[in-house]
């Protein structure tokens, strides 16, 4: 079955045909294309999902992956990531394997192509140019034949004709035999020519054509072969990454698995529990008798003789202090707390310390890694001074041994606080409160300056002291706004259920079992506003006292 023997006259399909061929090629080139641009967008696009779930570091939804169900989540997304790089891959097979093979093979079969075409029309110029050999010796031998017909019934007539003189004659007998020469001449040119034909046009039809037609079918087939083979390819790009693809989605599955309902509900409790117990009973108030108050130095009396509460509305120094502590209550809902935790509960606290001593230990192991490559690095120097200079490297050693020194003595002063808070320690002292750095904050507070200047050695307050303490805070005008404001009237009072030590400015400690005034009930974000006395108002957790509102006032109501 050969193109060159079956289709010896379709040279013009056969060029169509294999123009055909390259077209299928291109279009099958042109379709691969496309889909590495769809797997690379799917790619991109599967990335941008992921990077658009992904947590957002040092920040509250980073925290929330603690939980088994979001690190499941957080794996999924890690894996679809990978995913997504299984596409790229697929893209970038297909377009070294398939698209830029094929498109170097499409140039080569259309210069192949060419070249085969040239041979055959140059083969079928070749044989149309013999033809017209032929042709045109034939039209001479024809002509020359009718001539020497002409020329011999001529001499045949001059001969009959006896008026005919005798040159005569003989003239046309020379020019009849002179006709019959050419023909003869023209006779064997013309079967010469058409030897010469018949042999041209049989190597033509059974060597030439055959040979450039069966390489046309040869180039063909190879095309077909091509596009076969690329096909195939195609699907094996896709199959070469399918493992990869199975692991991704074992791994999601696993990430799956892995879900514990159990665990996340213990972190729910490790990271939310206070710590404290649960408050006993209400005990019963008569309020048909006058509210008796215990008489000592943490009691709601202002006065050591009758128990009763007499506010002092003269004061214009106390004015000034409620605007400040309202901006500190401001600041404490805007996550500013001391730094000793002491505004969290037991349990929370506890935990902020040790990931403090934690970070602070790290700290301190990098900083003794600088100092023994340093150290060893001085070594080299003074073994070997031309490597340089030992004396260089004792600033940045002095530096370390500071850094290290102090950082010492952080994880001391938190350790500190966290022997307390696991009941290690008593409660601090005011040595400990120094060390922390607060006190001397709280020293140079005006909220509590002025409450400690007004009160005498005996702890009873003067007038004159108050005025005393009213010209140390400076004058601003943003106190004078504010030098007509009464203080906020009792609204109830308030059992301390713990002790509460009120670091930041606009707080105020408390001891447990201690009874004070509620002034300000809780807003909605956990603390309660108080007074001891005339002057000692602040914010305390209200998680941390007992309230009994006024029944004039907004009826009782208990905050746990």
């Amino acid at each position: 079955m050969s193109w060159g023997t079956e289709l010896w006259d379709q040279f013009d399909n056969l060029e169509k045909h294999t123009q055909w061929g390259i077209d299928v090629l291109e279009k099958y080139i042109k379709f691969v294309k496309e889909r590495t641009e769809i797997e690379l967008s799917y790619a991109k696009q599967l990335r941008n999902l992921s990077k658009k779930y992904q947590p957002k570091k040092n920040s509250k939804e980073e925290e929330e992956y603690r939980y088994t169900s979001t690190r499941a989540f957080l794996a999924t997304l890690n894996e679809m990531n990978d995913y997504a790089g299984q596409h790229e891959v697929i893209s970038e097979n297909m377009t070294s394997l398939i698209i830029g093979e094929l498109t170097r093979y499409v140039q080569e079969l259309k210069q192949e192509r060419k070249s085969h075409f040239h041979d055959g029309r140059k083969a079928q110029q070749h044989i149309e140019t013999c033809w017209k050999q032929l042709e045109a010796s034939k039209r001479r031998f024809e002509r020359d034949c009718k001539e020497a017909d002409r020329a011999q019934q001529y001499f045949e007539k001059m001969d009959a004709d006896i008026n005919v003189t005798k040159a005569d004659v003989e003239k046309a007998r020379q020019q009849a035999q002179l006709r019959h020469q050419m023909a003869e001449d023209s006779k064997a040119e013309y079967s010469s020519t058409l030897q010469k034909f018949n042999s041209e046009q049989h190597d033509h039809y059974y060597t030439h054509i055959p040979n450039i037609f069966q390489k046309i079918q040869e180039m063909e087939e190879r095309r077909i072969v091509r596009i076969g083979e690329s096909m195939k390819t195609f699907a094996e790009v896709d199959r070469q990454v399918i493992p990869i693809i199975g692991k991704c989605l074992d791994e999601i599955t696993k990430a799956a698995e892995s879900v514990d309902h159990k665990n996340d509900s213990q972190m729910v409790i490790e990271a939310y529990k206070s710590g404290f117990e649960p408050p006993g009973d209400v005990d019963f108030e008569d309020f048909t008798q006058p509210m008796k108050r215990t008489v000592s130095e943490s009691s709601l009396s202002n006065s050591r003789g009758d128990g009763k509460y007499e506010p002092k509305f003269g004061s214009k120094s106390k004015g000034k202090l409620w605007p400040f502590i309202k901006k500190n209550k401001l600041s404490l809902k805007l996550g500013a707390g001391p730094e000793d935790f002491s505004n969290l509960p037991p349990e929370q606290r506890r935990k902020k310390l040790q990931q403090k001593v934690d970070e602070l230990n790290k700290d301190i192991q990098k900083e003794m890694d600088q100092r023994d490559a340093l150290t060893k690095m001085k070594d080299v120097y003074i073994k070997n001074p031309q490597m340089g200079d030992a004396a260089s490297v004792d600033h940045r050693l002095s530096e370390l041994e500071q850094n290290i020194e102090k950082l010492r003595l952080e994880v001391q002063k938190f350790e500190g606080w966290l022997a307390e808070v696991e009941g290690r320690l008593p409660m601090r002292t005011e040595q400990a409160r120094r060390q922390s750095g607060l006190y001397e904050a709280q020293n140079t507070s005006a909220v509590n300056s002025c409450a400690q200047d007004r009160e005498s050695p005996d702890g009873s307050y003067t007038e004159e002291q108050s005025q005393e303490t009213e010209m140390k805070v400076p004058a601003t005008d943003f106190d004078d706004e504010f030098d007509d404001e009464e203080p906020l009237p009792t609204i109830g009072t308030c059992k301390a259920l713990y002790t509460f030590e009120g670091q930041n400015e606009g707080t105020i400690s408390v001891a447990e079992g201690e009874m004070l005034y509620v002034i300000e009930e809780d807003k909605g974000d956990g603390w309660t506003r108080i007074r001891r006395n005339e002057d000692e108002e602040g914010y305390v957790p209200t998680s941390y006292v007992e309230v009994y509102l006024d029944k004039n006032a907004k009826g009782a109501m208990t905050y746990i």
